[in-house]
């Protein structure tokens, strides 16, 4: 069954593990990676990525990309958006802290960004505006 727009957002708002996928070159299929991301229903969705990475390249040179995310339990249910970027736009502290905070259990979010900052080094911000949008639930009706 298709979500509703309200649960479709309502789902994609959830902290779930991102697949991205972006047209690398139009001799290969989609370069698809994980991702953390954050989305409020209604507006952007953002991720965090360094900006000379490979993902960020092919997301500047495509000007879009897609999204999706799922679960299995209780039952499959999955949401995917495509749609053009905005940016990238520099990261900061704030937003470094929120997607950590999304993901990690509060007592690991300050050692994850000591490390990212020491490890990982600079990154950017991406915003995906939303515009097509696939979803369903496979559960029991």
């Amino acid at each position: 069954m298709v979500l509703s727009k309200e649960e479709r957002e309502e789902f994609l708002a959830q902290p779930h593990i991102g697949a991205l996928s972006v047209v690398e070159r139009p001799d290969r299929a989609p370069l698809t990676v994980p991702i953390w991301y954050q989305y409020t229903p209604g507006g952007p969705l953002w991720v965090r990525t360094a900006p000379g990475s490979r993902k960020a390249r092919a997301i500047a040179a495509a000007g879009r990309f897609s999204l999706m995310v799922q679960r299995t339990t209780p039952s499959v249910r999955y949401v995917s958006v495509e749609g053009p970027v905005t940016g990238p736009e520099p990261d900061d502290a704030e937003r470094a802290r929120e997607m950590a905070a999304r993901y990690l259990p509060p007592d690991q979010v300050d050692g994850f960004l000591a490390y990212e900052r020491e490890h990982l080094g600079e990154h950017a911000v991406l915003y995906l505006h939303p515009e097509h949008w696939l979803s369903a639930d496979l559960g029991p009706g």
